[in-house]
Parts: structure tokens; sequence; C-alpha cells
């Protein structure tokens, strides 16, 4: 990562897995009425005010992730990252995320540990520099504070 005068010339990549895209619609009782886009917004807002760019992805595809994880290894100064279901049981992801020297931040909307017994156990979270889980969509907001806490921004 490369940091000029405190602001890294590097974005935050924020990397959504499967059935994010339907955030807003899917379980409102679970994951609320917010969209993906409305996210976005927060989150670019939230980058904005520590000098910080973002790239903001989503897939149901769990190659594309790995390949965007590989992605941000050159190209980003930290990864947050709700993989989704994938959470638990991506060893692709795991084993992607295991090569990045930056903070990454695994993001979950529910907590986890509240719903069913499958959820409780991830792949991700052995890679993560934080976990945020349960927060609803701030925890988007707060794993931005994390990365830029990181960096020396915060």
């Amino acid at each position: 990562m490369r940091l000029n005068g405190g602001m890294s010339e590097l974005p935050i990549h924020v990397l959504n897995g499967p059935n994010l895209n339907t955030l807003g619609t899917r379980k409102p009782e679970i994951y609320g009425h917010t969209t993906l886009a409305d996210v976005e917004a927060d989150v670019r807002a939230r980058a904005q005010s520590y000098g910080l760019e973002v790239v903001f992805e989503q897939s149901n595809w769990e190659g594309q992730l790995v390949d965007w994880i590989q992605r941000a290894r050159t190209e980003a100064c930290g990864i947050v990252i709700n993989p989704a279901a994938l959470t638990h049981y991506s060893v692709a992801i795991h084993d992607a995320l295991e090569m990045c020297e930056m903070p990454v931040v695994e993001v979950h909307i529910s907590n986890v540990h509240r719903r069913e017994a499958f959820r409780h156990t991830s792949f991700v979270s052995p890679q993560a520099t934080a976990v945020i889980a349960g927060a609803g969509v701030l925890g988007y907001e707060l794993a931005v504070d994390v990365v830029a806490r990181n960096l020396g921004l915060g």
C-alpha cells in the first residue's frame, strides 16, 4: 500500500457475495430494507471522509470473488468482505485472503451467531483483521473505519 501524505493512493475493495444483490427485498426482517446501492453510497461517503476511494463489487460466483481478492492484493489498501453464504464453506476464499497483506474486515449484516448452527463457522474469520456481525448495514461503514485506522488514517 502506498501512502501519500497520510492518504492511500489505493482504494478499499468492498466485496459482496451471493444474494446480496437482493438486499432490501430478501428477508427484510433479517437484513432490513436498505439496498446494496444504498450501502455503496454510505460506504463511499465514509471512505471519502478518510480521503479513500472505493471499488464496490458483488457476485453470486465464488470464483469471481476469488479473482477480485487476488486483484486486491496489488490494487487495494484493504478489503471489506461480506462473503455471505460462502463464509461457511469456501476454502478458496480463505486461501485467497491468506495471501493478502493488508487489513481485511469480514462483515455480516445479521448476527450469524444467533442464527442456524451452520452459520456459526467462518472460513473467512481466521484471515480477517476484524469481524463485524449483527450491526446491520452500518457494519460496512464500521469496517471502513477499521481499515482506515489500520492504515493510520483515523
